[in-house]
């Protein structure tokens, strides 16, 4: 079987999403679909740099190609916060096709936004389609791994999960998303207008106490910068000592008075060392490291993919996580 792919955005990692698409068996992309004025209207093979891949115009008419093609899912990759995107899921869930998306606010959607929450799962079973929110976090390090790894506990009293990556590895975006280079000035009023920063940890939180069957009493978040104790240059970034190097963001779930979940993420220029562990505390206790830590990017694409056939194949409605049946106790 081919999965007909509609691909719903074109920056980096949307753009990525096609490339794996169009190199996999089992797997055709049937449509483009992006907003950018210097790739509407050219070829996606142009656009992605693959000769191979001709005759699929970029449009910027999301419901013509809807009507045109006939596809087994769109990826979407467009943007992080649901409100901002709701708008474009809307149709083509009345397309009645299925859809993943990279949006991190989608992962839990109960959490922030529960009334569109409710409406995408009442608008997705009305015409018989499948919606999915994930990627690598939200969506599988600092949540979906912690509950496959809770399945071997008799019981789990306590949740730690932390994630340190050196963003001057990664794509210049992400280093500038962060706020490498910057005063701590400017890292302060970019706190205030909310334009910096990673979105997704209360999710997580949240996404982690649904699974286990907890509920919290209250999820809070903290973010500060981390300063570069050093100049660092980076393809895309010059950061001199004393400077805002990244973000340090934390997130902690309380139940019955007690901080039962605690995530940390740090993506700043200059980490010495890159890994994600988590900590789980009860029968049994144990911790697990993956040093390295998962590659954001590379990951997530392979994440929407492989979703692909479980989108496909699950029943109608907005997928939730996995109810581990593990009450807090």
């Amino acid at each position: 079987m081919s999965f007909k792919v509609i691909q719903y955005g074109l920056g980096a990692i949307g753009k990525e999403v096609a490339k794996s698409l169009a190199q996999r068996v089992g797997f055709e992309l049937v449509g483009a679909i992006d907003v950018a004025a210097d790739k509407v209207g050219k070829d996606l093979g142009q656009v992605l740099s693959i000769p191979s891949l001709g005759g699929i115009i970029v449009s910027d008419k999301p419901e013509e190609v809807f009507g045109q093609v006939r596809a087994d899912v769109v990826t979407h990759t467009t943007g992080s916060f649901l409100d901002q995107v709701y708008p474009q899921l809307e149709p083509i869930i009345k397309a009645g096709i299925n859809v993943i998306s990279t949006s991190e606010e989608l992962s839990f959607p109960w959490y922030h936004h529960p009334d569109l929450a409710e409406k995408i799962e009442h608008l997705a079973q009305e015409h018989g389609v499948t919606v999915l929110g994930t990627g690598v976090n939200p969506g599988f390090v600092m949540d979906e791994l912690v509950l496959s790894l809770a399945s071997v506990c008799r019981k789990v009293e306590r949740v730690q999960v932390k994630r340190i990556l050196d963003v001057g590895k990664r794509r210049g975006p992400l280093q500038k998303k962060v706020g490498a280079g910057i005063t701590v000035r400017e890292f302060q009023e970019r706190v205030k207008s909310k334009t910096i920063g990673h979105v997704g940890l209360a999710e997580s939180v949240a996404f982690i106490a649904g699974g286990l069957g907890w509920k919290l009493e209250s999820i809070n978040e903290t973010i500060s910068p981390v300063l570069s104790d050093r100049d660092v240059q980076t393809e895309f970034v010059q950061v001199s000592k004393g400077r805002v190097a990244g973000i340090k963001m934390q997130a902690f779930g309380k139940a019955n008075g007690k901080e039962v979940i605690a995530l940390e993420l740090q993506m700043y220029v200059g980490a010495e060392s890159s890994y994600d562990s988590i900590y789980l505390e009860g029968d049994p206790s144990f911790e697990t490291k993956i040093e390295g830590g998962v590659p954001g990017d590379k990951a997530t694409v392979a994440k929407v993919i492989n979703s692909i056939p479980r989108v496909v194949h699950e029943k109608p409605g907005l997928l939730r996580p996995i109810n581990m049946g593990l009450i807090q106790t």
